[in-house]
């Protein structure tokens, strides 16, 4: 099985953050991975996509057409995301910060609150560990262990200096994986 993701949003979001967390934790599940970045000179402000993909077998060709996730966390992410969706896709949009109703037609839409939830019962940097909690849970691509040991490779220096951030960040993932269950029936 492959499994194609496409997520999007403005620089500084933590969008590629996320993507290299999600191959890493692939890579070491023992998938074949690919990443491909896609972003502007622009560290924030300018709109950032991550190209990914995770499959059991061999990746033979490394653009796609169309994805089977689409995650977008911003306005300007779910129109320049719009190719990327078909009749197969399950579209994911931050109804916290996006503005725009995606009407796409695709398998699925999901309205998550994420951004919101990470301002009022996290922290605001914690916000992208719930994008990866919501795509974890709405791929089923990958362990949830597989993505905790990819969080410790990519961050454990900063969770030992601050042990609380692990905690925060686990609960991060946590509450993202259920917020699509409950918005998806996942």
């Amino acid at each position: 099985m492959r499994t194609k993701i496409a997520l999007a949003g403005e620089g500084g979001q933590g969008v590629q953050s996320v993507a290299k967390i999600l191959v890493e934790a692939g890579y070491e599940a023992g998938k074949q991975v690919l990443y491909i970045p896609n972003f502007g000179v622009e560290q924030r402000g300018g709109v950032s996509i991550a190209f990914c993909q995770i499959s059991d077998s061999t990746i033979g060709e490394p653009r796609y057409s169309k994805a089977d996730i689409v995650i977008a966390l911003s306005d300007r992410a779910i129109e320049r995301c719009e190719t990327y969706v078909d009749e197969n896709t399950i579209f994911v949009y931050d109804t916290s910060v996006c503005s725009i109703t995606p009407t796409f037609k695709c398998k699925q839409i999901i309205g998550v609150d994420a951004n919101k939830i990470a301002n009022e019962q996290l922290s605001a940097r914690v916000f992208n560990i719930i994008i990866l909690g919501v795509l974890l849970a709405a791929t089923n691509v990958l362990e949830l262990s597989d993505i905790k040991n990819a969080m410790e490779l990519a961050l454990g220096k900063k969770f030992d200096a601050k042990p609380e951030l692990r905690e925060l960040n686990y609960k991060a993932l946590e509450m993202g994986m259920n917020l699509i269950k409950e918005k998806a029936g996942v």
